[in-house]
């Protein structure tokens, strides 16, 4: 297994979740990092991104919610989540891929997924 992602559960509205996700050395190092998701019914979606430099976007859907961070010394990135909504129910996929200037992300190795339920 090249990418393990873990730390998903059922949390109430408003409370938060941290997913964390162990690449090998080489993936790792390699890449940018992401974190996707996808609610039944619905397609994948990127929900962040962070890169080798550490630069980093969000979906807005989750921004102001959600923090993305990579430990190089541990080959994990992690998924700080707050806040969380119903809404953020999905599964919840880790990524390696590649991020250049002015060009979208790019996935390329798949995690299984960690599956995030928020309800009452």
């Amino acid at each position: 297994v090249q990418l393990q992602a873990s730390g998903g559960g059922l949390v109430q509205p408003g409370g938060s979740l941290r997913l964390s996700c162990v690449a090998s050395g080489s993936i790792f190092s390699g890449n940018a990092m992401a974190w996707y998701r996808q609610a039944p019914g619905n397609e994948r979606e990127l929900v962040a991104y962070i890169t080798r430099d550490l630069t980093f976007d969000y979906a807005d859907s989750v921004k102001g919610r959600f923090a993305i961070s990579r430990d190089n010394t541990k080959n994990t990135v992690y998924l700080q989540m707050y806040g969380l909504k119903p809404e953020d129910t999905a599964v919840y996929y880790c990524n390696a891929g590649i991020k250049d200037f002015g060009v979208p992300y790019r996935p390329q190795f798949w995690g299984q997924g960690t599956l995030v339920t928020v309800s009452s």
